[in-house]
């Protein structure tokens, strides 16, 4: 069993920045893919980032692009979004995901979950 802790999430103005941050434990860190969903109020949950095993490849929704930004420290089991010019539309809680493969990364096709951070854009 892999356990994820999502931190971070808060209230801030369109513009403005936050860096989440997930903590896991239970298994080898660098054996997980690692990623994060949002699901907004009414709308189905969507991907947004995720990253390989030893952080050399990224994968970005487009929606995100150019914005926000994943990275990983192997060493303290910590993946972390760093979310930059933020908006409205990406108020939503934000889960972190866990899963050994790549496949299925996009379609929520993940093994592990986080309970989710909220994360709310004033505009």
């Amino acid at each position: 069993q892999v356990q994820l802790v999502e931190s971070g999430g808060g209230l801030v103005q369109a513009g403005g920045s936050l860096r989440l941050s997930c903590a896991a434990s239970g298994r080898t860190f660098s054996n997980y893919v690692m990623g994060w969903f949002r699901q907004a109020p009414g709308k189905e949950r969507e991907f947004v980032v995720a990253i390989s095993w030893s952080g050399g490849s990224t994968y970005y929704a487009d929606s995100v692009k150019g914005r926000f930004t994943i990275s990983r420290d192997n060493a303290k089991n910590t993946v972390y979004l760093q979310m930059n010019n933020l908006k409205p539309e990406d108020t939503a809680v934000y889960y972190c995901t866990a899963d050994r493969s790549i496949p299925g990364l996009r379609d929520g096709l993940r093994n592990y979950w986080g309970q989710g951070t909220q994360v709310t854009v004033s505009s």
